[in-house]
Order: structure tokens, then C-alpha cells, then sequence
């Protein structure tokens, strides 16, 4: 369905020469529209120079040594601005210029910039039969879509400055405030501290569950 890049863009082709030849072509069809769809089809020819232009530059680098192609980014006053030109080569590889004709530039960029974090996108582009800005955008959004957030598991850590952690038991909300009022008598009547107590009731609790602990029945005398 979609043609790959080998079959837009023929090996070693001279810069200059092609990309003229290219700029000069899409000016004649430009000038045959009609004012109505005047600014519609210079956008179309906009991104497929650009993917034109990005697949071109990715061929220049794969054939040419590293200090030619370096010379080619001087010449052209290009170097520092390859880099994401040869992201969008990466990215749409397995496309052509021409299947990009319905999206706009800044759709381009912004996959080619972001390729691992949209490359479900990019692969499902390659099952549409036409590829449209409205088409991009819609699986776009579709990947943005916020799942359901999980529940954080309830935590009493806090920790402070230096490090270290200390633990903060929740507010207790209870109607009949039973908890609390047991809590303050036990340290008005004992002299202890909130923590103090505390600590003693889950050191006892945990030795309940380990079986050290049994609960005594009212009115049975123990070993009974």
C-alpha cells in the first residue's frame, strides 16, 4: 500500500540538482490552482518537501563519508539543523512524501520529535488507506487519553531533612469517639505518651495473630 522511501528517492543524487528540479516542479503545479485551494495545496507541497528534504539528507549521510557529508552541512549552512530533519527520516522510513500530502508540517515534526513515544501511532498509520490530518490527530489523541488512575496505596511514611522516616498514624473519625477518648484517659491515668501506647497496642495485636495471644472468653478462668 504505501511505497518505501527507496522508491521515492534514487541513490546518490546530486543535492543541488534534485532539490532545485523538486522546488521548481511543485511552483509550476502551484501556479495552475486555482486562489480557492491556493493555500490547501502550498501546505501539502510544504510537508512532502520537507519529508522529500529529510529522506534526501538520510540518503546524502549513508553515502557520502563523514567528512563530506560534513562539508555538505557547512556549504549549505545546515549544520545543527540535520538533526531533526534525519529524526523524521527515521521515523517515516517506510512512507513517501506524497502519503503525507493531507498533514500539515507541524504534525510532522511532532512525531518525528517524540518517534518512541508516538511510534504506536506511526505504525498504525501504515493500515490507513489515506493518511489525513484529521486521521493523524485522531490516533494522536486517542494515545493521550489519560487511563484510570490507581488508587495509591495508603501509606502513614513521612520522612524529614535528614533523611531519615518516621510514621504518622491518620486522623481517626469515629462517631461514638471511642479511640480517642480511651487513648487520652489511658495517658492522663498511666503518664504515657500517645506513641507509647500505641506502639504497645500493635506489639500485643501482632502477637495475637502470631498465636503468642488468645482472646479470654468472660467467665472462663484460664486453662480452663
Amino acid at each position: 500500500m504505501m511505497t518505501h522511501v527507496q522508491g521515492v528517492i534514487a541513490a546518490k543524487v546530486d543535492s543541488q540538482s534534485n532539490l532545485k528540479h523538486y522546488v521548481e516542479q511543485k511552483a509550476d503545479v502551484t501556479k495552475s490552482v486555482s486562489l480557492e485551494n491556493f493555500s490547501f495545496q502550498t501546505l501539502a507541497d510544504v510537508t512532502k518537501t520537507i519529508l522529500f528534504h529529510a529522506f534526501w539528507l538520510s540518503e546524502q549521510k549513508q553515502n557520502l563519508s563523514l567528512k563530506d557529508y560534513k562539508k555538505l552541512l557547512f556549504d549549505r549552512g545546515w549544520k545543527g539543523e540535520e538533526k531533526k530533519y534525519l529524526k523524521i527520516a527515521a521515523a517515516f522510513g517506510k512512507f513517501s512524501p506524497q502519503d503525507f500530502a493531507q498533514v500539515e508540517p507541524r504534525t510532522i515534526y511532532q512525531l518525528a520529535e517524540n518517534s518512541k513515544k508516538y511510534q504506536q501511532v506511526i505504525d498504525r498509520l501504515l493500515d490507513l488507506s489515506e493518511i489525513t490530518q484529521e486521521g493523524v490527530r485522531s490516533l494522536i489523541k486517542k494515545q493521550q487519553t489519560p487511563r484510570e488512575a490507581k488508587p495509591e496505596k495508603p501509606s502513614i511514611w513521612r520522612r524529614i531533612k535528614n533523611g531519615r522516616r518516621y510514621c504518622q498514624i491518620p486522623p481517626i473519625h469515629e462517631a461514638s469517639e471511642q479511640t480517642g477518648t480511651t487513648l487520652q484517659r489511658m495517658m492522663d491515668e498511666e503518664g504515657l505518651t500517645a506513641q507509647h501506647i500505641v506502639a504497645e497496642a500493635i506489639a500485643l495485636r501482632q502477637a495475637y495473630k502470631q498465636g503468642q495471644l488468645v482472646l479470654a472468653q468472660e467467665g472462663v478462668e484460664p486453662g480452663e
